[in-house]
Formats: C-alpha cells, structure tokens, sequence
C-alpha cells in the first residue's frame, strides 16, 4: 500500500501540522471540511503546502515521524525548497 508524508499549515509561514495517509485526496478533505477534530480545525490548518509519496505504508509513517522530530526552520526549508511560493497543492491532488 502507498503513504503520502504531507505537511500542512495555515498561511506563509503560519502553522505547520505534518501528518502520513494512504488517501492524501480524502485526508486533505476531512482537513478542509473540519471532519478531523484535533489540532488542525482547532488553528485552522488547511492549505496543503508540501508532500512526499512513498511506495509503501511503513515508509511514510517513518519519515512522518523523522520530520516530526525535525525543528521548525528545517520545515520550513524543506517546503521553501520545492514550494516557495507556499502555494496550496490540494488542487493538484482533488
């Protein structure tokens, strides 16, 4: 099974929240729609600003926890590096 490493965040420069799914598409709308109660409802994280693929599932929940433990510039570097501009990428998924 695939898994998708996606980070999350509220605005340029806002909020991040990192999370691993197997169905980036159906995650990013229970984000969207406010379905996931937890932190990104509570702050309003909802622009997905970067994400990886990964052929399979424990893959993904590895770097999920790898970037978890990074701190918040690295973050911001790795999502700079393929996204700049901190554009919402959702639409290229839905």
């Amino acid at each position: 099974m695939t898994g998708y490493v996606y980070i999350l965040a509220s605005q340029k420069l806002g909020t991040l929240y990192i999370g691993v799914t197997s169905d980036i598409g159906r995650r990013i709308w229970e984000h969207r729609d406010g379905l996931v109660d937890g932190f990104t409802k509570q702050y309003d994280v909802k622009m997905l600003v970067y994400y990886e693929l990964f052929d399979r599932i424990d893959d993904a929940i590895f770097r999920d926890k790898q970037l978890k433990k990074w701190n918040r510039q690295w973050k911001i570097n790795l999502i700079e590096a393929s996204n700049p501009d901190w554009n919402d990428l959702s639409s290229t998924l839905l």
